[in-house]
This record gives structure tokens, sequence and C-alpha cells, in this order.
């Protein structure tokens, strides 16, 4: 009987020793296959768990035990979308926690895209939605109507910034982050500087986008926001050059023309964005303006300037004026600089 309990005792203690071993092999050793500190996944959504194995695959030891501890973790049936970081020396069960739960955030950032298509582009390269899904998302009837948001404004809820989302955040999620986004920075503060200018929200986000186009001076912006506010007060026209310039573009549909002058015949075009022809703010932002440009029109600068125009002495500034006569002149020396510079258009 000893020698049968020792034999027992014996054979337990091997198969344990067997079953250890092939658990610690399993899941306790390492299973990466790359040299680098740390690999970046992307797992798109409704990735299947075959695809993501032939994803995986190049950074595995062994594909079979991570299969293995996957589905024992039940994982195999529940595959995450998202970003995730694969360590260097990391283990199955470490890698299947990893994708089960350390889906990553990516910065995501934009500025001064001049329409909803521009921004569905930049914003595709970014997160895993692609730009025809996030257009329409920015385009959508119901949407725009819920929020009270016209289709030429739409593009003023969407305030460039760097943003932390999961990439396979979805076109509509991040539509309504932006929203959010946008109502938090209309604060109380905001509202009432909007209000003392005469202006809503989305038409100061209009104006600003004309003094981001007008100027890339920081410092200069709420000079050129105080030449528009006093035209509007006034009920003068804007004739802002830009807001023409983007109605010839919208008229064409070529909105990567490029017109450094603006002509006469240019200034004839009938479009509600030719600010010569049509008093008032346009229909909606001709560029996603920069916050400056927005805080510049929020808090402009207090003078009886109504007219500038490009100072050839001291490039990228302007020339203010109070009286048209003043204007005039200096006009005639920006005409004079732009002729002996060849530019026709």
């Amino acid at each position: 009987m000893k020698k049968i309990l020792v034999v027992v005792i014996l054979v337990v203690a091997v198969v344990l020793g067997v079953f250890s071993y092939k658990v610690y092999n399993v899941l306790l050793v390492s299973n990466t296959n790359f040299s680098t500190e740390r690999e970046e996944i992307f797992i798109r959504t409704n990735t299947s768990f075959s695809e993501l194995l032939q994803q995986l695959n190049p950074f595995l030891k062994n594909e079979k035990t991570f299969a293995e501890v996957a589905r024992q973790k039940g994982y195999s049936t529940h595959v995450k979308a998202g970003r995730y970081f694969l360590i260097k020396g990391m283990n199955n069960n470490e890698i299947v926690n990893t994708l089960r739960s350390g889906n990553t955030p990516v910065k995501v950032a934009f500025n001064n895209q001049e329409r909803l298509e521009n921004l569905a582009g930049r914003i595709s390269q970014q997160i895993e939605a692609d730009s025809i899904s996030l257009l329409n998302a920015f385009i959508d009837k119901a949407f725009l109507y819920q929020n009270e948001i016209t289709l030429p404004n739409a593009l003023s809820i969407y305030l460039p910034n760097t943003y932390e989302f999961y990439w396979n955040t979805s076109a509509e999620q991040f539509r309504n982050r932006m929203l959010k986004e946008s109502q938090k920075f209309w604060n109380q503060d905001r509202l009432q500087k909007a209000q003392k200018q005469g202006l809503t929200p989305a038409q100061v986000i209009t104006l600003a986008s004309i003094v981001q186009k007008e100027t890339a001076k920081e410092e200069e912006r709420p000079r050129v926001a105080g030449v528009y506010l006093n035209r509007l007060k006034k009920n003068m026209l804007l004739q802002a050059d830009p807001t023409v310039i983007f109605g010839v573009k919208e008229q064409t549909g070529k909105y990567d023309t490029i017109i450094r002058r603006v002509l006469h015949k240019t200034l004839t075009v009938n479009s509600l964005y030719n600010t010569y022809k049509y008093s008032g703010l346009p229909p909606g932002p001709i560029t996603m303006p920069d916050i400056t440009s927005i805080e510049a029109v929020l808090n402009p600068e207090i003078h009886e300037y109504y007219y500038f125009v490009a100072d050839t002495e001291n490039i990228g500034y302007h020339k203010f004026s109070r009286t048209l006569e003043q204007h005039t002149q200096y006009s005639k020396q920006y005409h004079n600089w732009v002729n002996l510079q060849g530019i026709k258009q």
C-alpha cells in the first residue's frame, strides 16, 4: 500500500507539475515579438476575433497561446475597438487585460478649416470615423433643427483646439461632444459681451471669421474687429474682401482658388457673402476662426476707425482711417504697390 501511495503521489506531482508548467507558459511567459519598447495597436469597430489574431500575429511569439487565454477569459467573443499599447515583455494575461480595458485616448486637433468638408477630412485622419460619416453627421437636418443651427452656421460650433477622444469615437459622438464644448465656451460672461455688441454667438463667430481672414497678427485683431463693429452700428456695408472671395468660391465650387487681388468685377458677384452688395453680416462664417479672433470681437478696441487697408511699409499690418479721404490716400499707396509687385488677380 505504501508503494502504491508513493506512486500515486508521484503521478499527481508530475501531473500538477506539467499543468503548472503549461499554465506558466500560457499565462505568465512573455509573448511579445518586437524589439521596440511598445507597439501601438488600433482595433477597428466590429473586428472579429479571427481578424484580430491576424492583426496581432506580427507582434506575438505564439498566437495559439494568446488565443487560448483570450478564450478562457471571455475576450474572444467581446473584442473591443480602440487604441492600445502593447509593452515589450507582456505575457498573454497582461495582453488580454490591456486589450479588454486599456483603450487609450488620442489627441484630436484642428483649426482654421474653411468648410465642414475640410473639417471632416481633418478629423477623419485622427479618429476611426471616415470623412463621409463625419460630414453627414455635421449636416444632419434633425441635429441642426433640434439645436437651432442653420446649415451656413453649422461650422460655428466647432471651436479650434486640441481635444482628447477615444480613437473609435463615432461621427455622431464627435459632433455631440463638439456641441457640448461650444455650449461650455459660451458662458455667461461671453454671452453678455456678445449681447453688448448686439450680436448672437453665431454672429460673433461669423464676424470673427472675417477678422481671422483680414489679419494674421493677433495683436491687430481687436482693432480690425472694432472697425467692423463701428460699421455695423452705423449700418454701413462691411465691404470685407474675404467675404467676396468666399462668395466667388461658393458660386464656382472651386474652394482651392487663390485670389490675391479683389478686382472691380469680383465685387459684382451676386452672393449673400458679398458684403459690398449686401448689408450686415454674411449668412455664416467664411472660415473657422481662432479663439483670439473670437475674443477680439467680444473685446474689441474702442476707436473711431471705419476703414483700413494693408500697410505696404509694415507687411502683415494695416493702416487705419477715420475718414474716407484718408482711406482713399492709403488705398492709392497700396494699389500702386500691388501694381509694382505685378499682382493682377
